[in-house]
């Protein structure tokens, strides 16, 4: 018998009423934080073209999505320049500059962050931003969105033994934080970003705004969003609310 989409909202209302009493928030900031995904298509399809890769046909986003989103770029170098990892290493740190070159002062948060962290905030939550990027993309895309004075901490992938899609980087931000897998959520963008999640062991809420819906859920978030004034999200914290409370009455 198929399930409703208003079932599936329940369900992970319900699955996340669990985290309560809530302790942290975790994101993702590529796509997650900022739309800044177009900046990386156009910093990548750019600097390929002009080394003649793909037959010098211009790479599209459907290769973007499958080859490129949300993997480090240690992983990428193996990928795109198997026999030269001198030469890939060269490329993409060129390739991080031009970005940050086309993304200075053009990201834009997505919608409904402010809200969130307004709510996050009023919950006194501790919260992360846990990335594959390098450390300097990651500071301008939080300094572009303002929120520089929000996070806790900064775990990036370099930082660990392996990077997303392994659950390093989420498991170092629940040490620093000293907060609960049973108690924290994430927020990611792509498949890499929520695989790692819940190999963490944590609920991961994907956002769809560029990455194929079909694609995201393959890696088994908990539900899916559209961005951070989804109803479905407003309703899940509500659950999360509502629980604490009670947990509250009955202790």
């Amino acid at each position: 018998m198929a399930t409703s989409i208003g079932e599936i909202s329940m369900e992970s209302s319900s699955t996340l009423a669990r985290l309560a009493p809530l302790q942290a928030v975790l994101f993702d900031i590529d796509g997650t934080l900022c739309d800044s995904d177009p900046f990386h298509y156009l910093a990548f399809r750019e600097m390929l073209l002009e080394i003649g890769y793909n037959g010098g046909v211009p790479v599209d986003e459907e290769w973007f999505v499958k080859t490129i989103s949300g993997k480090h770029n240690d992983d990428l170098v193996s990928v795109l320049f198997p026999n030269d990892h001198e030469r890939g290493v060269k490329f993409l740190d060129d390739k991080e500059a031009l970005f940050r070159r086309l993304a200075k002062e053009q990201l834009k948060p997505q919608n409904g962050l402010y809200k969130l962290r307004k709510w996050i905030e009023d919950h006194g939550l501790k919260r992360a931003a846990v990335s594959n990027a390098p450390r300097a993309n990651a500071e301008l895309c939080i300094n572009q969105v303002g929120l520089a004075d929000f996070f806790d901490a900064l775990i990036l992938g370099s930082d660990c033994k392996h990077a997303k899609p392994y659950p390093d980087p989420y498991l170092k931000a629940l040490e620093v934080l000293n907060v609960s897998k049973d108690h924290t959520f994430v927020f990611e963008d792509s498949v890499s970003g929520i695989k790692a999640g819940v190999a963490a062991g944590m609920s991961v809420i994907g956002l769809a705004n560029r990455n194929p819906s079909q694609l995201l859920m393959e890696a088994k978030p908990v539900f899916l969003i559209k961005d951070y004034e989804d109803p479905k999200l407003w309703a899940a914290l509500e659950e999360i609310d509502k629980m604490s409370a009670t947990r509250k009455t009955t202790t």
